[in-house]
């Protein structure tokens, strides 16, 4: 019997240069590289979070990490396995 495991995000970390580090409710903890997509991207609205100050300011919504009300989001599953 497969079971249905619900994962969290309990806790996410600046910590320097781009990198989060998160922490999921299974244990699991893994540190993400926001830098190379914020540098390749040609957005300018994805581009703004490379201001280090407006990159800091994220919060955990829903199970996601959000930036400024869903300006720049990135959904738990794709965190969890380490894809943005």
């Amino acid at each position: 019997m497969i079971e249905n495991i619900v994962i969290d995000i309990m806790e996410a970390k600046y910590i320097g240069n781009y990198r989060i580090q998160l922490a999921f409710s299974n244990g699991l903890q893994r540190v993400i590289d926001f830098g190379p997509f914020l540098r390749n991207s040609a957005h300018p609205d994805i581009r703004k979070y490379l201001d280090p100050q407006k990159f800091e300011g994220f919060t955990i919504e829903s199970g996601d990490l959000v930036w400024n009300d869903y300006d720049l989001c990135f959904s738990l599953g794709d965190l969890y396995e380490g894809n943005i």
